[in-house]
C-alpha cells in the first residue's frame, strides 16, 4: 500500500488535506508540533481528527524560543479586522519564520523512515495571509532539496510534496471538505486560544468568508460553545 505523511495542524486546511490523502487511499501517518504557540487549541483538534481516522499520529515539540511572530510573542499583536485585500498585501504579523521548511523536513524524515513516498500539506496560495511559503515555486523547490538531500533522493526515490489545496478558494476548500466527510467542528483556524473562535483574525475572517459564500454555516461555532464537547 503506497504510504503519505500529513502534516496536520487541526485545522481546516490541513484537515482537508488529510481526508483527501486518506479518499485517495493511502496508508497514513500524521505530524502534528507544538512550536510555542501562545495555544494548544489546534492540536487538540489535530489528536480528535487522527483519531477519527485511526491512523498513526506522532506530535512533537519543537520550541522557537526566539520567537519573531506574533503567533509566538506575547508583546506583538495579532493582526484583526483586517480586509481581503490588506491579507494580500505584504508578510503579516503571523508569519513564523521558515516554520513550513522546519515542518517538511521533519516530515520527510518520517517518511524516509516509514517508507513514506508522499508528503501532503494543507497549504493554499489563493485564500491566505502573504506566507511566502505557501506558493507553489517554494514546494518546487523544496522537492529538490529533498531529491538532493536524502536517502531516497540518492537511491533515486523522490519524496513528493502533495499540496491539493493549493489552487483552491477557501469556498472550494470547504465544499471539498463537506463533500469528503471532514468533521468541520473538529477543525480549529483561529490565531487565539480562546472558548470560541475570536471572529477577527485573518484566519477567522477567511474562514468566515469561505463558509459565507459555500452557503454553509460553520459548525464549529456551535461546538465549541457546547458544554457536551
Amino acid at each position: 500500500m503506497k504510504k503519505a505523511v500529513v502534516l496536520l495542524s487541526g485545522g481546516l486546511d490541513s484537515a482537508t488535506a488529510l481526508y483527501a490523502a486518506s479518499r485517495e487511499g493511502y496508508q497514513l501517518t500524521a505530524l502534528s508540533f507544538f512550536y510555542g504557540q501562545k495555544h494548544r487549541r489546534e492540536l487538540d483538534f489535530a489528536r480528535a481528527l487522527a483519531l477519527g481516522l485511526g491512523i498513526q499520529h506522532f506530535t512533537g515539540e519543537v520550541p522557537m524560543p526566539w520567537k519573531g511572530s506574533a503567533l509566538l510573542d506575547a508583546s506583538m499583536a495579532v493582526p484583526q479586522n483586517r480586509s481581503h485585500a490588506e491579507m494580500g498585501t505584504g508578510i503579516p504579523a503571523t508569519y513564523v519564520p521558515a516554520r513550513n521548511s522546519v515542518f517538511l523536513a521533519l516530515a520527510a524524515s518520517c517518511a524516509e523512515a516509514t517508507g513514506a513516498g508522499h508528503i501532503f500539506i494543507g497549504a493554499n496560495v489563493l485564500d491566505y495571509s502573504g506566507y511566502p511559503d505557501c506558493r507553489p515555486e517554494y514546494f518546487r523547490a523544496f522537492e529538490e532539496m529533498l531529491r538532493k538531500g536524502t536517502k531516497a533522493g540518492a537511491e533515486g526515490i523522490a519524496l513528493k510534496i502533495e499540496a491539493p489545496l493549493l489552487q483552491l478558494t477557501k469556498k472550494e476548500i470547504i465544499l471539498l471538505a463537506n463533500r469528503l466527510g471532514v468533521p468541520l467542528e473538529k477543525t480549529w483556524s483561529c490565531y487565539q486560544g480562546g472558548a470560541q473562535p475570536c471572529g477577527a483574525c485573518d484566519s477567522c475572517l477567511l474562514r468566515a468568508k469561505g463558509f459565507e459564500e459555500a452557503g454553509l454555516s460553520d459548525p464549529l461555532i456551535n461546538y465549541a460553545a457546547s458544554p457536551k464537547r
